[in-house]
């Protein structure tokens, strides 16, 4: 089975955020409850298919075993006749977790030649890594050749099925909450987003090439000079009696340079100085936003309101957090993707106030652009 266990490590080595890890737990269990052995594949980190023991899977399979009830053994390989023998060895219940398949170059290069040799390590493929399913590598696309059965995990399939509604089927009204500090990685996002969303409310450094569309001032805030047409298309359509509007920032924390000791000041939209960098959203953006979310039935969140990392400029991010997870307490379908934005929640302790965290920030971006996925065409019932 094709796991996502790409999760951050502490200075020493350890594992900061086991997030990921537990989240295939419900069918790892599941394998064992019907008498099977299952051996895990993941990747961690960049390693440019070169062996770094500093990404080495070890430590995630000492965490695994803290996690689960069921022996966990990890052999320093994936593929190889020491790999062969730790695999045949296995008896049910009992889990292997291999090394790092980036340490080869032909996991991202999808070599069929490492695939196949993949393959060997079981009878039956599942991939539970949704956070992957966006590469066409070998542990998630080049080795289902070589299965009959191809499956999906409960993850994998939770992911589908909550993302896949936001598209097919949300409940009205639905909000989209876009942050982040680029526009191109989002752009896509935001065009497929527009035909299916009532409301979109934009911060983030993002937001400045939307205010340099329509004419206002930014200052030296962050802008993408090749999407100011584009954005400006985007708020034209939006303007034409639709139903559907984009909300923008309508006041802006701004300092003159990007320090935690900076010096800051609030001001309206459009009135930033020369030389000054909007990083956050105002309080009035808040209550601005937060009364477009009172009354949404499904919010999508993903990307930070400001330039998060800083704690003084991430008080927008955490507001709106708030505000979210409010809003699922009161029976709102709430759906958060993204490193930042997930940071925020776990800063507030609010991730279990949330209906759905997706475990995917690249693959629930180009789902939701409207993408197909190649880890999961290849799945035997990819539907």
């Amino acid at each position: 089975m094709r796991v996502d266990f790409n999760v951050p490590l502490l200075k020493d080595g350890d594992v900061a955020d086991d997030t990921r890890i537990k989240a295939t737990l419900p069918s790892i269990g599941y394998i064992m409850e019907q008498g099977s052995s299952v051996v895990l594949m993941s990747h961690l980190g960049r390693p440019k298919g070169m062996k770094d023991p500093a990404l080495s899977l070890k430590v995630v399979a000492h965490r695994l075993g803290e996690l689960t009830d069921y022996p966990v053994k990890f052999v320093e390989d994936c593929i190889g006749s020491v790999v062969d023998e730790k695999v045949s060895a296995l008896k049910p219940g009992e889990i292997l977790l291999l090394e790092n398949v980036r340490f080869y170059p032909g996991e991202t290069e999808n070599d069929s030649d490492f695939s196949k040799q993949l393959s060997k390590h079981g009878d039956l493929y599942a991939n539970d890594a949704f956070g992957s399913a966006h590469r066409a590598h070998a542990s998630t696309e080049g080795v289902t050749r070589y299965f009959e059965e191809k499956v999906a995990g409960f993850l994998m399939e939770r992911e589908l099925e909550v993302l896949g509604g936001l598209l097919s089927n949300p409940e009205r009204p639905f909000v989209a909450v876009m942050g982040g500090a680029k526009i191109s990685g989002k752009i896509n996002l935001i065009k497929n987003l527009l035909d299916r969303v009532d409301r979109i409310l934009i911060g983030g450094g993002m937001a400045y090439t939307f205010f340099k569309a329509v004419g206002l001032e930014v200052g030296k805030s962050l802008v993408d000079e090749e999407f100011i047409p584009l954005c400006r298309e985007l708020m034209e359509k939006t303007g034409r009696g639709n139903g559907k509007r984009i909300f923008l920032p309508v006041d802006n924390l701004i300092v003159r340079k990007i320090d935690i000791t900076a010096e800051s000041k609030t001001v309206s939209t459009g009135d930033i100085m020369e030389n000054w960098i909007g990083v956050d959203i105002g309080k009035k953006t808040v209550e601005v936003f937060r009364e477009e979310l009172l009354s949404a039935r499904t919010v999508f969140w993903n990307g930070p309101m400001g330039v998060f990392e800083i704690p003084n400029f991430a008080q927008g991010t955490k507001r709106i957090a708030k505000i979210i997870a409010e809003m699922t307490g009161k029976g709102t379908k709430t759906v958060v993707g993204g490193g930042d934005s997930i940071a925020a929640l776990n800063t507030l302790h609010l991730k279990d106030k949330i209906t759905h965290v997706s475990t995917g920030g690249g693959a629930s971006l180009e789902l939701l652009e409207g993408k197909k996925l190649p880890g999961v065409e290849a799945l035997t019932d990819k539907e």
